[in-house]
């Protein structure tokens, strides 16, 4: 069985899904000459918007329908122009991908390798760039299917992620398949074969409805539009109306001269007025911006609710540390993400890392990747709780040795989640270890002298 095959049921490839698309592949030389002569890009110049009307946001959930998602990514890239949204997602997305990685697997080497350093980063940050995991990550929040190529890098042994544009992805229907509308046409997408990772978090059918892009996108344009209804109200009562008052035997000429006065009005004017003339400033209360302005308000609370999952104390922005993404983002949306996230790079970046230094074999042991996303209060108590624990284990196996009964570490380690080296199914007992002599519900061996089991 070839690695490509033992991807394939890790990510659960349909068996009715066509084996090739109809455009050339990846690899194709043709495909490689056109790239040669621009220099190596593959996305095609995406366009950009700086209008937008919520009869857009109609025309794009019906064209994301028929597997078009040009006009939804560009909303989502247009999105990034807004404070809040642009903040809040950077914390989720750029805060997410700087927590702490944690690599697990039995398959040593393949740890070992992914976790080496030359200088101060790994060889899975050169593979995988933080910053093009946050953009990757951030097409999985707004749109629910993001896409990146692994370009292979001359001099290495593994190759780099790049981020795609997501405004060329295209989905057949009829063939259960993505395309990328690319420099050289359209390309069938595989994930998973080594060149291109598919990040679909939004699920298998329709990801874009399970993304935010169609809430955030009314938000968005509402709040757009109210801000410039309230520029446009600010600007025109920004200065007020002046009016000049003359006395009933005023002369048309002597009018006109006062009223020209006024139009010359600048800064720190003067007036000489004779008796029985006045001029006054006609100014407005100023109250009808309230209304753009509770606009706007209600836009931005459905923003911090849709991404962070909560009405949050701050405005985004709260920058890429640890400590403000648990402040911020909501635990279990963090999660979320995460688990995302690291599914797609074990099922799609790691797996054919993996198979090309050690073999196909080693793919179904090779290394795991995931986000530890514990606050430092909850290591705090957790790491309480496993020396309460240990006391605990230590005077039960006391205890129950006095009646001759050996104390179950294995159900123990399981229930409490305490790490046991080697054990990556979880169940409390190193993969290698011989299975327990005693099945659970079974009669207890004699005890030995000593009051132990043998």
């Amino acid at each position: 069985m070839s690695w490509r095959d033992i991807l394939s049921a890790l990510l659960g490839v349909s068996a009715y899904q066509p084996p090739k698309g109809y455009g050339p592949d990846l690899r194709d030389p043709a495909v490689e000459r056109i790239r040669e002569q621009v220099g190596g890009n593959l996305a095609l110049q995406p366009t950009t918007r700086t209008r937008w009307y919520l009869a857009d946001l109609e025309a794009a959930r019906v064209a994301a329908d028929t597997g078009d998602l040009s006009t939804a990514a560009q909303l989502c890239a247009s999105m990034r122009g807004d404070g809040l949204i642009s903040g809040l997602l950077g914390t989720l997305t750029g805060g997410l991908v700087t927590l702490p990685k944690k690599f697990y697997g039995s398959h040593k080497e393949s740890i070992e390798a992914l976790q080496a350093r030359n200088g101060s980063r790994s060889v899975f940050d050169d593979m995988a760039p933080t910053s093009e995991l946050a953009l990757l990550a951030a097409d999985g929040v707004k749109l629910g299917v993001g896409i990146a190529e692994l370009v292979p890098v001359p001099g290495r042994d593994f190759p780099i992620m790049i981020r795609l544009e997501p405004e060329f992805l295209r989905y057949r229907w009829v063939e259960n398949r993505w395309y990328y509308l690319s420099i050289a046409g359209p390309l069938p997408i595989t994930p998973g074969d080594g060149r291109w990772v598919l990040h679909a978090p939004g699920g298998r059918v329709r990801p874009w409805m399970a993304a935010l892009w169609p809430s955030l996108g009314r938000s968005y344009i509402n709040k757009e539009h109210a801000f410039l209804h309230r520029s446009n109200y600010s600007g025109k009562l920004a200065n007020p109306a002046r009016a000049a008052v003359a006395p009933a035997a005023a002369t048309e000429p002597q009018r006109t001269g006062l009223l020209a006065s006024l139009l010359r009005w600048g800064t720190n004017t003067v007036i000489e007025l004779p008796p029985g003339w006045d001029v006054k400033i006609i100014e407005s209360k100023g109250e009808g911006y309230q209304v753009f302005q509770s606009e706007i308000d209600t836009c931005d609370n459905e923003i911090k609710v849709a991404i962070a999952g909560q009405v949050v104390t701050v405005d985004g922005g709260a920058g890429f540390q640890n400590s403000d993404i648990h402040r911020t983002i909501r635990a279990d949306i963090i999660k979320h993400h995460a688990d995302g996230l690291a599914y797609t790079l074990n099922t799609q970046l790691i797996p054919p890392y993996v198979a090309s230094h050690w073999g196909a074999e080693a793919v179904k042991t090779g290394a795991c990747i995931e986000w530890d996303i514990s606050r430092p209060k909850d290591l705090d108590a957790e790491a309480r709780s496993l020396l309460t624990a240990a006391q605990a284990i230590g005077q039960l196996r006391e205890t129950l040795a006095l009646f001759g009964r050996e104390l179950d570490i294995d159900e123990l380690a399981t229930r409490y989640g305490i790490p046991i080296r080697g054990d990556v199914d979880g169940d409390g007992a190193p993969d290698d270890a011989p299975a327990p002599t005693n099945k659970p519900g079974a009669s207890p061996e004699p005890a030995s002298p000593g009051g132990l089991l043998n």
